[in-house]
């Protein structure tokens, strides 16, 4: 998912420049929205056009239902692309690219007069406005770092939630009123008007990127986007749309399609320097994971009654198109509200739970529904749904934006909503197999067996998920969302030019300084194979770079650390070696690969020691560590390195038994664990290591002198 290879930082962004004023006024969030709605909006406004398309182009109904498939499809691999592409050439390229997209598709649709060529103006809508979302999330993060702020406001990003979730509910309403008003071609040419009002606020008020467009070769380029791991994953997708569009029919030979594409791409991706899908991070990172699933079953919950119901209300009750809309507005406007009372909080577990406790409330509600049930007790059912929708969808983007590493949190994002575009090609078919025998009071009671059942795994994910606690926990203790960072307090202590630390047995203070001259700095398996399960991989990486320009500026000695084994020696690992015997068997840590290099910001020079280690500890290499430190007459080490609770914890405990004199720079060492990472680092190192930062080495160098 992150893309390894990727210099940019952001260190390097933040250098753009800071916003003046409110760096999230008006002038920066309203493209974003805008931009950002433009998806939803479209995935439900077609909805009330299609028997006026069928009328004018003389074809079944049942023909059109491709424009909505369509749609879906494109977004939903188009989602997690867009936002690969918008980390490696920019989101503001890429959100003014996709917003032209849209423009155009809103010509070549109101002009169409055939169904291919509506299909392929739907197909660019799908491309274009999938920019949106991933592109927004960059740039709020790029905003956040420029402003000097630890994170957004929670009501930015809540804004997001609330364009996304309402507009979608919503969409059934406008629609039918603009198609009465002015046709059918009126759910395609409205994206004109909006595409450039959104484009010419893009082009205003969202500052240019950076950072300059860097293509290189085909064959580099197509290997920094994971070109094969895209097609990989669109390949496999669509294969898993057609079986769940199929059903209640079992379409065999796409389902096997979707398993064998599925699998295939994960061993590609495993393979991958810098994967499009980093199922490692996927398998290390269960937060971001369980993020996933748990919004795809939500918005799985909520699609259901979004279409099976409409379905119900104009079969069963007799209501026109408009009409059903109409009925949906209060599930609009409550997701609205929920989403803006969710995004005023830090925490995120409660309104978790909320959101799969009331989704199992309107599922069991729905079994009471029938044809007989006054209109006022459905529109309180559908309001159930309309209050999960808006708080699931904001917690679990919260949740998304603190879990996903800060390199790829476009291509986290874009995964998150087509996480939910599989929710809604599953509902369709969940709704599908109900009603396939006519839109019934039975049918509908179908589906809320469906639901019950969908609201209970949520409901299961959301209370066993222990991280949720511990990242409210991490979370309410900050500074609120948008407070710049506070900066050291002051002190009466003389200018920092040694590092203090405690004796945690004894209680006394100790003061410490180095001398280059007689300290290696050891940056430890900065590897594209390790960086990809970190977070903030490219903030770690710059880190490492600023203390490898000191240990060069100082001249104390430098050794590269990296993991990778021969063939000889994925041999020799045995069976109950759990770590590196199924790395072997997954052949991820082959040496020779690009993979298993030091990164390539990472400079060596002639005088630095380069050791392959082939287990965990960095003493465990192919050279003799112990020996060539003595021979340059080292007795202090500055140890960085990726994980915290992997070559960082042991080779520090090994150093530590051996008398080195230690210091760990706490920002540039991460693990894939972010509560590991604290608790070694408030509780464990400090009993052997001085805990510093990059930003203390040059005085303490000074210090010594």
């Amino acid at each position: 998912m992150p893309p390894a290879g990727d210099t940019r930082t952001p260190e390097r962004i933040s250098k753009a420049g800071a916003p003046r004023g409110n760096p999230f006024g008006a002038r920066f969030v309203a493209p974003l929205y805008l931009g950002a709605s433009l998806n939803p909006v479209n995935s439900s406004i077609i909805a009330t056009a299609l028997v006026a398309i069928a009328a004018a182009l003389h074809i079944p109904v049942g023909d059109t239902a491709i424009l909505i498939s369509s749609l879906y499809l494109t977004s939903a691999l188009a989602q997690p692309a867009a936002g690969r592409l918008a980390e490696e050439f920019g989101p503001r390229r890429i959100f003014v690219a996709g917003i032209t997209l849209v423009l155009a598709a809103g010509i070549v649709g109101s002009l169409a007069h055939s169904l291919t060529a509506l299909i392929v103006a739907r197909v660019l809508i799908g491309a274009g406005t999938s920019a949106g979302y991933p592109a927004a999330m960059l740039l709020i993060r790029r905003r956040a770092e420029q402003a000097g702020h630890k994170t957004p406001p929670r009501e930015v990003l809540g804004g997001l939630s609330i364009t996304g979730a309402a507009t979608v509910a919503v969409g059934p309403a406008i629609g039918g009123l603009l198609i009465g008003w002015a046709g059918w071609r009126a759910a395609f040419w409205i994206n004109i008007p909006v595409a450039a009002i959104a484009l010419f606020l893009a082009l205003a008020g969202i500052a240019r990127d950076p950072d300059p467009v860097r293509l290189g070769s085909p064959r580099a380029l197509a290997s920094r986007i994971d070109l094969l791991g895209m097609l990989g994953f669109g390949g496999s997708l669509t294969a898993l749309m057609i079986f769940l569009n199929a059903l209640p029919h079992l379409d065999w030979p796409a389902l096997a399609a979707a398993l064998v594409l599925a699998a295939a791409l994960a061993g590609w991706e495993l393979r991958a320097a810098q994967p499009f899908l980093d199922v490692r991070l996927l398998v290390a990172n269960g937060a971001l994971t369980r993020t996933y699933l748990r919004n795809g079953l939500t918005l799985m919950g909520t699609y259901v009654i979004l279409y099976g119901l409409t379905q119900w209300l104009e079969v069963a009750r007799g209501l026109s198109a408009y009409q059903a809309g109409l009925m949906l507005m209060p599930m609009g406007v409550l997701t609205a509200l929920a989403a803006r009372v969710v995004s005023r909080r830090a925490a995120v577990r409660l309104p978790l739970i909320a959101c799969a406790v009331l989704l199992l409330v309107g599922a069991v509600a729905t079994l009471f529904v029938g044809s007989n049930t006054p209109m006022a007790a459905v529109i309180c059912v559908t309001a159930v749904f309309g209050l999960t929708s808006g708080a699931g969808t904001v917690a679990n983007q919260t949740v998304l934006y603190q879990e996903a590493p800060a390199a790829a949190l476009g291509t986290a994002s874009g995964l998150l909503r087509t996480f939910g575009y599989i929710g809604s090609i599953a509902s369709a078919a969940i709704t599908g197999t109900a009603f396939h025998r006519g839109v019934s009071d039975s049918g509908l009671h179908s589906i809320a067996w469906v639901l019950i059942a969908i609201s209970a795994l949520v409901l299961i994910l959301t209370v066993l998920d222990r991280q949720l606690a511990r990242a409210d926990r991490h979370h309410t203790n900050q500074p609120p969302a948008g407070a710049r960072n506070p900066g050291p307090a002051p002190s009466t202590e003389p200018t920092r030019t040694e590092s203090r630390s405690t004796d945690m047995t004894t209680g006394t203070h100790t003061t410490a300084a180095l001398d280059p001259a007689r300290t290696a700095l050891l940056l430890m398996d900065f590897q594209p194979v390790v960086l990809g399960a970190v977070p903030d991989p490219q903030g770690v990486l710059a880190r490492a770079g600023e203390a490898l320009a000191w240990a060069r500026a100082h001249g104390a000695h430098v050794v590269f650390v990296r993991v990778a084994l021969a063939q000889e020696d994925a041999a020799a690992v045995p069976a109950h070696n759990k770590t590196f015997s199924q790395a072997a068997a997954a052949g991820y840590l082959t040496d020779g690969t690009a993979a298993t290099a030091v990164h390539e910001s990472l400079k060596a020079e002639e005088d630095d020691l380069t050791v392959r280690k082939t287990r965990i500890s960095a003493f465990a290499s192919d050279t003799d560590l112990r020996a060539e430190l003595r021979a340059r007459n080292v007795d202090t080490l500055v140890l960085a390195g990726l994980s915290t609770s992997g070559v960082v914890l042991t080779t520090l405990r090994q150093a530590a038994d051996e008398d080195y004199h230690l210091f760990l720079l706490a920002d540039a060492t991460a693990d894939p664990d972010p509560e590991v990472h604290r608790v070694l680092m408030e509780k464990v190192f400090p009993h052997q290591a001085e805990i510093i930062s990059t930003t203390d080495l040059a005085a303490l160098s000074t210090a010594a002198q």
